[in-house]
Order: C-alpha cells, then sequence, then structure tokens
C-alpha cells in the first residue's frame, strides 16, 4: 500500500520542496535583516560612502581647552582646494547681525520697533569669521560661571561703574565678580526669592519655567526721565535667573541689544539663559501657555499704554495658574514717587489701570508688599469673572514668528469642569520631564502620539549616551550653555537633563510640526527660530550645539555657508559641534568647514557603518584677533 500511494520519486520530490521552502525563508530573513540595518533603504551606494568618510572613532580630536595648542587637520594634496574663510576684523567681535546699531536707526522708535529683529541681506551677509577678543580666556565652570567672569571676554564696565552702589557687578583685577545684589535686591537675590518662594511654590517643583521680561529702554517718553534713573539690565544682569537655577528653575531672560551695557552677553558668559529681545511690536517667540512664571523688576515696560497689550502678550505665554511679579512702579508709588519725579495722581492712575487690566485678564492679586506685588493667573475661564474681554480671534497661539502683536486676550482652552487646569495639569518637575506632555496627550501635535513620545525619548537617550562615549566631557561642568537647533521633542535636552548645563532648545520656522509648546511642558525652555538668519545672541556664547537634520531640512532653502558661519559666530574656541544628518549632506558640510578653522571626524550611526545617517564631529580651534585686524595667529 505505501509502494503504490508513495513511490520513490514522490519522496525525492517532496523533500526537494521541502528544501526550497526553507531555503526561501533564510533568504527572505536575511533580506529583511540587510534591510532593517538601514542598508536597504533606498541608497545603494551607502557601503562606498561609508569607506569614504573616514568613520572612525575621533582618536585625535581633542576637546579638552588649550587655547593656542591646537593643530589643523591637514588637506590632502589630492583633494580639490578648500574655500579658506578669513577672519573678520576686530571691530566685527561682538557682531549681532539682527539688531546691529546703524540698521536698527532706520527703522521707527514706535512701539520698539527699532530694537526688534532687522536682518541683512543675503548679498550683505559676512562671509568671514567672527574673532574673539584678544586675551579671550575660557569662561568659568558652573556655578563658579555664576559669581565671576573674564573682563577680557566681556570688556564692558559701564556697568561695574554706573551701579557701583547697588552691587550689580564689580570689577576686580581682571575679572568681573556679581555679588547678586541689585536695584530691587537690596539683601541680595536669594533673599528676594525667598520673599516670592512665601506665596509661590518655587520649592517643590511647582515652578519650573520663568520669564524675566527684562529692561523697557524707554519705551516711551513719557518714561524718558524715570529711564535715566534706573533701568532693570535683565533683572541686575540676570541674577535673578542665575539664583533661580540652584531652586531648579530654568529662566528665560531677554532684553535689548545694549552697546555699552552688554547685559545678554553678561548673562550667558554667567551661564544663564538669555536671548536679544524686546516686547515691541511683534509677539515673542515663545508658545502659549510656556511659563510658570513670570516677572518685571523694574523693567520700565508700560504695561497700560496700548490698551495693555504687553501685559496680554505676557498672559499669552503665562500657563493657567501661573504667577506674575511686578517689582517696581508703579508698586510703592507712595514711598518713591518723589524719587521718580512724578505726581501721586499719576501713579495712582497707572496702578488703578494696571489692576483692572489684571483681573480684565483674570489674573488675582495674591500679595503686595514694599517694592513687590504678585499676581496669579485663574486655572480656567470658569474660575474667572471678569467683564467681557476682546479676545484674540486666531486658532493658532503658537503661529508667532514675525507675526504682529495684537492688542486682544489669548482665551483659555475648553475645560469640562470647574476644577480642571485649562490645557492640562502638568506634573512636578523633575517628574515632568519624561511624563507625557499634554498636548501630545490630547493629540494637539499632528502624528505624535503617547507611544511615539516615549519611543522618541529612548532614542535620543541612546543617541546621547554615544555622544558621551565619542566625548567623555559631555555632562561635565566643560559643557555649560548648550544649543540644540533642532529640538523636536525636547529629547535631547531631557536625556542631558543636569544642574551642570541647560539646553536651549530650538524649534525652526519651517519644522514639520511645532513643537516648542511640549518642550516646554516638559520643564525645558526653548525659543522658535530660522535657520536661514542669525540668531538673537552675541557671539562665543554657547559651549555646544547639536544639529540634528538641520542641514537636510534647510537644504534648497538657504545656504549651508551662511548656517554654518552662524554656528561658528555663537560658538565659543574650543567648543563642540555635533552634526547628525544623511552622509551625503555631511560630506558638503565637512568640506566647508575644512576651511573655518574646525577640526572635524566623521563617526558612523549607532547601529553600524551601513546606516546612512551619521555624526559629524567638530572641534572650533582657538584664535582672536589680532592687532592688524588681518590674522589670527595670535
Amino acid at each position: 500500500m505505501g509502494s503504490k500511494s508513495n513511490p520513490p520519486g514522490n519522496r525525492t520530490r517532496s523533500s526537494l520542496s521541502i528544501f526550497i521552502v526553507i531555503g526561501l525563508c533564510c533568504f527572505f530573513y536575511v533580506l529583511g535583516a540587510w534591510q532593517k540595518s538601514g542598508f536597504g533603504k533606498g541608497d545603494s551606494i551607502a557601503l562606498d560612502i561609508t569607506k569614504q568618510t573616514d568613520c572612525s572613532i575621533l582618536s585625535n580630536l581633542n576637546f579638552e581647552t588649550h587655547h593656542n595648542d591646537v593643530d589643523t587637520e591637514p588637506i590632502k594634496p589630492s583633494e580639490p582646494k578648500i574655500k579658506v574663510y578669513k577672519p573678520c576684523g576686530v571691530e566685527f567681535k561682538d557682531y549681532t547681525p539682527c539688531q546691529e546699531q546703524e540698521r536698527a536707526m532706520k527703522f521707527p522708535r514706535e512701539d520698539m520697533i527699532y530694537r526688534e529683529r532687522h536682518c541683512p541681506r543675503d548679498d550683505e551677509k559676512l562671509k568671514c569669521l567672527i574673532p574673539a577678543p584678544k586675551g579671550y580666556t575660557t569662561p568659568f565652570a558652573w556655578p563658579k560661571s555664576r559669581d565671576y567672569a573674564h573682563y577680557a571676554n566681556v570688556p564692558y564696565k559701564h556697568l561695574a561703574v554706573e551701579k557701583a552702589v547697588q552691587h550689580w557687578v564689580e570689577y576686580k583685577g581682571d575679572v568681573f565678580k556679581f555679588p547678586g545684589g541689585g536695584t530691587m535686591f537690596p539683601q541680595g537675590a536669594d533673599a528676594y526669592i525667598d520673599e516670592l518662594a512665601s506665596v509661590i511654590p518655587i520649592a517643590d517643583g511647582t515652578v519650573r519655567t520663568a520669564l524675566d521680561t527684562g529692561c523697557g529702554d524707554s519705551h516711551s517718553k513719557r518714561l524718558n526721565v524715570f529711564s535715566k534713573l534706573t533701568t532693570s539690565s535683565v533683572t541686575q544682569v540676570a541674577s535673578w535667573g542665575a539664583y533661580l537655577l540652584k531652586r531648579n528653575v530654568l529662566a528665560m531672560s531677554f532684553a535689548p541689544r545694549d552697546n555699552h551695557e552688554a547685559q545678554v552677553q553678561f548673562a550667558l558668559e554667567r551661564g544663564v539663559p538669555a536671548v536679544i529681545g524686546v516686547l515691541g511690536s511683534k509677539n515673542l517667540p515663545y508658545p502659549s501657555r510656556a511659563f510658570d512664571m513670570a516677572q518685571c523688576s523694574r523693567c520700565l515696560i508700560p504695561w497700560t499704554l496700548n490698551d495693555g497689550k504687553y501685559l496680554m502678550e505676557v498672559d499669552r505665554v503665562l500657563r493657567p495658574g501661573g504667577f506674575w511679579i511686578l517689582s517696581g512702579p508703579p508698586i510703592n508709588w507712595r514711598t518713591y514717587y518723589q524719587t521718580w519725579k512724578r505726581s501721586k495722581e499719576e501713579l495712582a492712575e497707572e496702578q488703578r489701570n494696571l489692576e483692572e487690566l489684571a483681573e480684565s485678564l483674570c489674573w488675582e492679586k495674591k500679595y503686595e508688599k514694599g517694592d513687590i506685588a504678585i499676581w496669579r493667573k485663574k486655572t480656567n475661564s470658569a474660575a474667572c469673572s471678569r467683564r467681557s474681554a476682546d479676545f484674540c480671534d486666531a486658532t493658532d497661539f503658537d503661529d508667532v514668528w514675525y507675526k504682529s502683536m495684537k492688542t486682544c486676550v489669548t482665551p483659555y482652552p475648553e475645560v469640562s469642569s470647574p476644577t480642571e487646569v485649562a490645557g492640562g495639569k502638568l506634573k512636578k518637575f523633575p517628574a515632568r520631564l519624561l511624563a507625557v506632555p499634554p498636548r501630545i496627550s490630547q493629540g494637539s501635535v499632528p502624528g505624535v502620539t503617547e507611544e511615539s513620545y516615549q519611543e522618541d525619548n529612548r532614542l535620543w537617550k541612546k543617541h546621547v549616551n554615544t555622544y558621551k562615549r565619542i566625548n567623555k566631557l559631555i555632562g561635565s561642568e566643560r559643557y555649560r550653555n548648550i544649543m540644540d537647533m533642532n529640538a523636536g521633542l525636547g529629547g535631547f535636552a531631557a536625556a542631558l537633563e543636569s544642574p551642570k548645563s541647560w539646553v536651549m532648545n530650538v524649534v525652526p520656522t519651517i519644522a514639520e510640526e511645532n513643537t516648542l509648546g511640549v518642550v516646554y511642558e516638559r520643564g525645558l525652555i526653548g525659543i522658535y527660530h530660522d535657520w536661514c538668519e542669525a540668531f538673537s545672541t552675541y557671539p562665543r556664547t554657547y559651549d555646544l550645539i547639536h544639529a540634528n537634520g538641520v542641514f537636510s531640512l534647510y537644504l534648497n532653502r538657504c545656504k549651508a555657508e551662511d548656517i554654518l558661519l552662524e554656528m561658528d559666530r555663537i560658538l565659543r574656541p574650543e567648543g563642540v559641534v555635533i552634526i547628525r544628518d544623511e552622509v551625503e549632506v555631511l560630506n558638503k558640510v565637512r568640506r566647508i568647514v575644512r576651511g573655518m578653522r574646525w577640526n572635524t571626524k566623521m563617526v558612523d550611526h549607532e547601529d553600524g557603518p551601513l546606516v546612512p545617517e551619521k555624526i559629524l564631529v567638530a572641534v572650533k580651534q582657538y584664535w582672536v584677533a589680532s592687532s592688524n585686524s588681518t590674522s589670527s595667529d595670535e
């Protein structure tokens, strides 16, 4: 029976079929693994390119500070000639392309328009390297940098002379000392913050992000006389933000470009977050509901003028349940009206108008004693008993880049109960850092789910661990001021989170999704920016710059050369750049930077050499301006 139904030939064919099936399974398994490695993603020449990029571990790239003791990476004779970028003249050592005084004076002073961003045209952009001043030295490591800065790095004594009695900054020998005093801090910044903390829950992590609205700089003729008497200078050279850091609060400070006081430059030299900016005619470059706390310490911003639009803008960026602090005029006017050379009646009216404006914004006054008043924004509109307000009719209150500021109130997000926090309740920091942000859990960011958010966190933890293997100084005091040029969901900054450093999370205005609101909900800080233009900061203000996919994002939008020259401008001598991008893009970038006094190395992706994405690591050489402004060999 068996021989009739299963002849030997059939058994052979059956065995052969089994072997064929097994062979095909093995083939497709290998093929799938090959594609998953990254080499099967449409790049048929990835292996050849990998061999060309010298993707070795950085055996000859030194991250320690040596100043002049830096060797230039040789250019191979067989390669085409590299464009070499010459140093700019020494007069450009503090060049801020979009806030230059000469260009600013061509614009109206109304609404501080002349102090806003006015960037050079493409044919006006400098194609040279901004020099460091002679004698430039690596800034002191944190936390010493909070209290000391090298004079050679920020050679401006104006504040030390003008504000000597108020102890903002003192000049001793070849360093500046910041005692933590100021006009509103007669007992020091710590004592001032202690008083705030008696009302505001600063100590328990409820308050994590703060906004310092900086200096008013004569917003109106009405304040001209008063502004000559006293100005805030980013709240006493950012001492408020500097002393909040030890309480685990990140403060974003801003102030206009000032050719004499260099307020923002001092702040960043101290290792404190700050940008050049002003409350003027344009929206602030921050998302709605970003900050847990905001303050004006003698900032001289005329809050009640222009129908209160400046305070309405603060309300837009203040989180429901957040706090606003005003220390200075018109608070305590009965004591100071003669010093301020203003009448009792005028100041009484100004404070009355301010109180009414705050009430219309749904803010409740919580404290007033001496020179300080504190308001709290209600948690939702249901808790509000305000009179009718003129609400803004926009649909996206985070779309603010170069948008004109309007005199209207940003409405609260809808709530389903009187106890619900509009926009979603946040966890206390540090739990907030890794918790799912409300904007994601509520589906406000298209394409981002709770699962993809968690996966993004895992990915960036892996990436940052790789960076630390490449450069063992990452995570130490060596890199205090860090920038992420394309922050996404803030995963890079979250993986780096440490009291030793802070990250400026930049969300490009052309990014596919607007994620800066998510970054702030995590307890991080950041800003909107278009990398086709210069960033609102001074030269030499960042220790480490991270650029993930930036050059692919801006491909065919603006020149990679201009972006790299801007990165060089804001990077400190011997600072580090980490660029993650497709290998073809990085090869073009590497060719440009070889003419910029950067030492570079290409590193493979974490998943191996067959993945087309690579990592370009660079160290900016130490060099300073020469006396004749044509060489940089000193």
